[in-house]
């Protein structure tokens, strides 16, 4: 039975929200496991809480993802270049063990590489995470071995970022742990976790959203310059921040925030950039070299139209997009009847920064999916993206099949590869369509229906608006604070007075 502790606990607490009572899928999906939850594993009395399950089952998830990449371990990554591809087994971490000088024992940023790439081009953390995982690998044996033994460690070391994004996931909404099952299941994660190294940035952001759900405004704030110390695009949800707290006039909070976020990345990339200011410099002069690559919708366009786009070009396009996206943005949060949700906000720009890439590399799919997870936790919209996303990741394994092969027999031809560009696209505007949706139209937002106002908002949650813009400030429709009861009328406006304009 269960203690008088958790009987008492319960009476004050929220019940958690059951995922297989509401949406089919997950209750069909149940059915493999016994069926759908119970009250004890709800109440969370068992040793099998949700966080626990969705920590396991990410784990578990992760191996297999592991085990997909055994034709390459076994020989994929060094002989014969198509093979990696037919397999769809390709990761960029042993190639880039020896390409990038740690097998040479090269400090990053400050030794110069040998060939066309002088330094190394990623951000400062993700250096150090690689540095780390170059020092935990023996230096024994062939080039061959010590690669499959980087690619083991950084593997090990992936998981555990894995693992972190499951738990703050199942987390950030305290009455939504089970929506962890929707990171842990992804499909599109298992398969590209161990390409590359952006789980690191994905875990940092995890935990950030996490402690801006808690309150935890400063915390929030240094987890998000290190997640941009790792990768450019978590510094992108300050944005909609900005705006958030721009409506309900939250301006010493979101200084907090940006004060921490800067002073974190300031303390990770200063000492570099001062001792070693060419290579620090290195990630952000390639990333604005680069010319259009694998994935976006300029190569598509380039390869459609048979047109050359030099990278000037789609620099300009890409910025001039994503500016009017961020107006297009600011618009919503400030007009919107009820004011966003902060993931929606967070899903809505990074997967704009995604569609206006000059690049999209099969891995950058795990930026969006605990993001998606908290933006919209509904198992069709978000398995409907992920088959995209799994199409897409097979489409340019066979595509670079078809090119590095040289048998026109095997692999994807350009035009078939510009079908899986345009499903991985399509796939991705769908569900950014699906949560603009959930915006204007509260009543199909399934965290909002289950009387919840903004669950990962933090300060945000049941904040009253002070700055409308349009027709929902007339009269203004704050955001009311539900206190988890099911249907409450969140158009009710019981404070006096009218401060929106």
């Amino acid at each position: 039975m269960p203690s008088a502790e958790t009987t008492r606990a319960s009476v004050h607490e929220p019940e958690p929200v059951r995922p297989t009572r509401d949406d089919e899928i997950a209750t069909a999906g149940s059915e493999l496991i016994g069926g759908p939850i119970g009250r004890r594993a709800l109440l969370g009395t068992s040793w099998w809480t949700p966080v626990r399950v969705v920590a396991l089952v990410m784990i578990g998830m992760f191996a297999l993802g592991m085990v997909q990449k055994l034709p390459c371990y076994d020989g994929g990554w060094f002989f014969g270049a198509s093979s990696q591809y037919t397999h769809a087994c390709y990761s960029d971490i042993p190639h880039l063990y020896q390409g990038r000088g740690f097998a040479d024992g090269l400090v990053p940023y400050f030794d110069k590489l040998p060939g066309d790439m002088d330094y190394l081009e990623y951000p400062v953390l993700t250096g150090v995470f690689m540095e780390v995982a170059a020092w935990l690998t023996p230096g024994g044996g062939s080039i061959q071995h010590q690669e499959q033994v980087y690619w083991m460690v950084n593997a090990g070391m992936l998981m555990a970022c894995a693992a972190v994004i499951a738990v703050c996931t199942a987390r950030t909404h305290r009455r939504r742990p089970w929506d962890g099952l929707m990171v842990a299941l992804a499909p599109a994660f298992a398969l590209t976790a161990t390409i590359n190294w952006d789980l690191l940035a994905v875990a940092l952001l995890a935990a950030a959203m996490l402690m801006w759900s808690r309150g935890r405004v400063l915390a929030f704030g240094v987890l998000i310059g290190l997640a941009t110390a790792a990768k450019f695009y978590p510094f992108l949800i300050l944005g909609p921040l900005f705006l958030l707290c721009w409506r309900v006039g939250r301006w010493r909070e979101f200084g907090t925030a940006l004060l921490g976020a800067v002073g974190a990345w300031l303390v990770v990339n200063l000492p570099v950039m001062y001792l070693a200011p060419e290579g620090w410099s290195k990630f952000y002069s390639f990333s604005h070299d680069r010319g259009v690559d694998f994935g976006s919708v300029f190569l598509f366009v380039s390869q459609w139209m048979k047109i050359a786009i030099t990278p000037d070009t789609a620099n300009t396009w890409a910025l001039v997009m994503m500016v009017i996206i961020c107006a297009g943005l600011a618009a919503v949060t400030l007009t919107a009847p009820r004011r966003p949700r902060l993931a929606q906000l967070a899903f809505l720009i990074v997967a704009a920064f995604i569609l206006t890439n000059k690049v999209y590399s099969p891995q950058y799919v795990l930026w969006l999916v605990p993001l998606a997870v908290l933006a919209r936790p509904r198992w069709r919209d978000f398995l409907v993206w992920q088959a995209c996303e799994v199409a897409y990741f097979l489409g340019i394994w066979m595509y670079l099949a078809y090119t590095t092969s040289g048998d026109a027999h095997k692999g994807l031809p350009t035009d078939g590869y510009q079908v899986a560009i345009a499903v991985h696209l399509l796939g991705t505007l769908y569900l950014c369509a699906m949560v603009v949706r959930d915006i204007f139209l509260p009543e199909h937002d399934v965290v909002r229906r289950e009387g919840d106002d903004d669950p990962s908002g933090g300060i945000l949650d049941g904040a009253e608006d002070v700055f409308v813009l349009g027709p929902a400030g007339h009269p203004r429709r704050h955001a009311a604070h539900f206190d988890g009861v099911p249907g409450a009328d969140w158009r009710e406006d019981p404070v006096p007075g009218d401060r929106s304009l």
